[in-house]
């Protein structure tokens, strides 16, 4: 069997156990996956997955970045080029190439997420291997041409209660709409990142702001008719089920300015030519105006600071963005976030989601500012921080300042589907590992520790993103 019953389940008899029982009572839950990067096509049409290059490799980064650093270069594994340039077009040999490696993922949390959504959606057992890639392969293109492998039937079969997937500014949100007048009962929610807006540094950022005025009919020349837009656009989402918008910032500085002087930046943003310095204090003054729209609108606000985007330039020429090559950087959330805090942070009815790729401010800042701010929580670990190891660390390193209940559960932030159940079996055991070490050494008792399971599997996820 590829998955073993007590995987990241504690070595010691007595601990493992007590994570067994607990782990008993959340492993059927359904999921709340409130953040992630699964296509709104998919639902919308339902069609079925061409082919097992197209679902596991082609949107997986976690994967074609490992592939990348063995010298597999992204055409090889299909991956479009900007230019239109030849790119594999063979599934079965893209395949191939990812068999060959797969010895690279072993100890990685992408062997674990693939092997579950190979054992429970496809019934296969046995280890990827060079010689079995080809039975492996057939196995699974037979298996997608089965209604119950559709995306909806998936959904379902998941138990996925509720799924928020991830569009920018500018998106028309056609696919929620197809999916919204379909009938289909599958809870699909959109949220609101409206990075290429909002960041002067985006490519294309000025064609960007003069199709956000288009969009809305308000004057983008000005700073009260650039905010509005964002409003209107806010709005437009919120109806289609936003329940959050999303911040990819290359840092968590945060600003709050006065408003002429807002404007004076904002002019200066608008000329083009601004140095890396004002770019900065621009996405600064824009996440507490966000924060600030949020009290009216009621979205809860996500900021994903702490990585360098795009670090390989030659692949973002070629390839574009989000092609796995994010870094993860020092951030010093402490002064960075002081001015929303400053702004914001005394609101109970706001919630300022808190990520970082950063993981010595766990304890340092981040635990103690959502121990003390009403307004801010912790998310979970995410990009290079979902593995066990990262998981266990972020529930030792915060719980002893932050408590559990200013976290806000597990999601799984995925661009592969099959993932999701991997993911969240993965975090629940996690969990479950963790609060059995906590019962055993007689700090909880074990009632309680299936409490908090429940609450870190579901309930907390739930209630923060409004879902």
């Amino acid at each position: 069997m590829l998955l073993h019953d007590d995987r990241l389940f504690p070595a010691d008899p007595v601990t493992r156990g007590i994570a067994r029982r607990l782990f008993a009572t959340v492993r059927d839950l359904p999921i709340i996956s409130p953040h992630g990067h699964t296509d709104p096509r998919w639902y919308a049409e339902d069609n079925a997955f061409p082919d097992p290059a197209t679902l596991f490799v082609k949107p997986d980064h976690y994967i074609f970045r490992m592939l990348y650093s063995q010298g597999v270069r992204l055409e090889q594994l299909g991956i479009t080029r900007k230019d239109g340039g030849p790119v594999e077009s063979d599934p079965r040999k893209i395949w191939k190439l990812f068999a060959d490696h797969w010895h690279l993922f072993r100890g990685t949390p992408t062997r674990l997420w693939f092997e579950h959504a190979a054992s429970t959606v496809f019934g296969i057992n046995e280890r990827l291997t060079p010689d079995n890639a080809d039975k492996i392969y057939d196995r699974i293109a037979a298996k997608l041409e089965e209604p119950e492998l559709r995306p909806r039937a998936l959904f379902e079969r998941f138990n996925i209660e509720a799924i928020s997937t991830t569009e920018g500014a500018l998106d028309d949100l056609r696919w929620h709409d197809m999916v919204r007048e379909s009938g289909w009962g599958g809870k699909v929610v959109t949220a609101y990142r409206p990075d290429s807006v909002v960041d002067p540094e985006f490519e294309g950022f000025a064609d960007n702001l003069e199709k956000l005025g288009e969009l809305t009919g308000e004057d983008i020349g000005s700073w009260t008719g650039y905010l509005a837009a964002h409003r209107k656009r806010r709005a437009y989402f919120k109806q289609r089920g936003a329940t959050s918008s999303d911040h990819g910032h290359a840092t968590a500085r945060t600003a709050n300015l006065s408003d002429a002087d807002a404007e004076k930046l904002y002019a200066k943003i608008l000329k083009g030519k601004v140095s890396g310095k004002d770019a900065d204090l621009f996405r600064g003054q824009m996440l507490t105006e966000m924060a600030k729209m949020s009290l009216d609108d009621g979205l809860v606000l996500q900021i994903h600071p702490g990585s360098h985007r795009n670090h390989n330039a030659a692949l973002f020429e070629h390839f574009g963005r989000d092609m796995g090559c994010d870094i993860p950087t020092e951030t010093n959330y402490v002064e960075a976030l002081k001015p929303l805090l400053d702004a914001v942070g005394n609101e109970p009815g706001l919630t300022v989601i808190a990520f970082t790729l950063d993981e010595t401010a766990y304890s340092r800042e981040l635990a103690p500012l959502a121990g003390h701010y009403p307004a801010l929580r912790l998310g979970p670990g995410w990009w290079f921080l979902d593995a066990p190891e990262a998981m266990l660390r972020f529930r030792e390193l915060t719980t002893e300042t932050a408590g559990f209940y200013n976290t806000v559960g597990f999601n799984d932030d995925t661009r592969a589907y099959l993932s999701i159940p991997a993911r969240h079996d993965v975090a629940r055991r996690v969990d479950c590992a963790y609060l059995a070490k906590l019962v055993a050494e007689h700090r909880l008792e074990e009632d309680e520790a299936a409490e908090v399971a429940h609450d870190l599997a579901y309930r907390l996820a739930k209630e923060a993103y409004k879902l």
